[in-house]
C-alpha cells in the first residue's frame, strides 16, 4: 500500500503573495482547512511544507505556504502533486478505498481466470469505472458496482470482479 494519498495538484499561482491555486483530489475538499502540513511530489523526493492559510475560489482550493513568496515560486510547482500521508488521510468507510491502493490489482474473474491490471479509476459521477488493462494491451472498462466488483483484497494484490454480460469481447 502506498504511504502517500494525494489530495490535490497545484494549478498556478494566484494572487501576488505567493500562494497556490490547487485542484482537490479528494471527496473531501474541506479537508484542507485542517491540513498544516503537505507534501509536495516535485520529481524527486516528497518535500514537506507547512500550511499557513487555506481558502477557495469556487471548486479550486487557494494555500499559502510558509516555504514560497512570490507567484514565481508557484509557477515552477504547476501540475506538481499535493500529498498526505496515510495517517492524515480521511478516514474510510467500508467498502471504500483509496485509488492509489486500487492502481495495479491483479483484476480476475471468479473462476481464477486474469483479465489483466487495474490502471485508471475513472470518476463519472454516478459510479466509478475501473479500467483494466489487458495483457494484451487492450482495456476493459467496468462499472464500480457491487453486481460486477465482487471483492477488492488490497492486501493480497487483486480484484474480483464478476464482469456484466457484454462487457467482455468474448460474449
Amino acid at each position: 500500500m502506498e504511504e502517500f494519498i494525494q489530495v490535490g495538484a497545484v494549478s498556478s499561482p494566484h494572487g501576488v503573495h505567493g500562494e497556490a491555486k490547487v485542484y482537490p483530489m479528494t471527496d473531501d475538499a474541506e479537508r484542507f482547512r485542517r491540513l498544516r502540513e503537505i507534501y509536495l511530489d516535485d520529481g524527486g523526493e516528497k518535500k514537506l511544507l507547512h500550511i499557513l492559510s487555506c481558502k477557495f475560489s469556487g471548486k479550486m482550493v487557494i494555500l499559502k505556504f510558509q516555504e514560497f513568496h512570490t507567484p514565481e515560486e508557484i509557477d515552477r510547482l504547476r501540475r506538481k502533486g499535493l500529498f498526505v500521508t496515510r495517517d492524515q488521510a480521511v478516514p474510510l468507510e467500508k467498502d471504500e478505498y483509496f485509488i492509489a491502493d486500487l492502481i495495479g490489482l491483479r483484476v480476475e474473474k471468479e473462476d481464477g481466470t486474469g483479465l489483466g491490471t487495474l490502471a485508471d479509476v475513472i470518476e463519472t459521477g454516478a459510479n466509478d469505472v475501473y479500467a483494466v488493462r489487458t495483457e494484451t494491451g487492450g482495456e476493459i472498462l467496468l462499472p464500480a458496482i457491487h453486481d460486477c466488483i465482487r471483492a477488492v483484497l488490497p492486501e493480497e494484490g487483486r480484484m474480483v470482479v464478476a464482469p456484466l454480460r457484454g462487457l467482455l469481447d468474448e460474449e
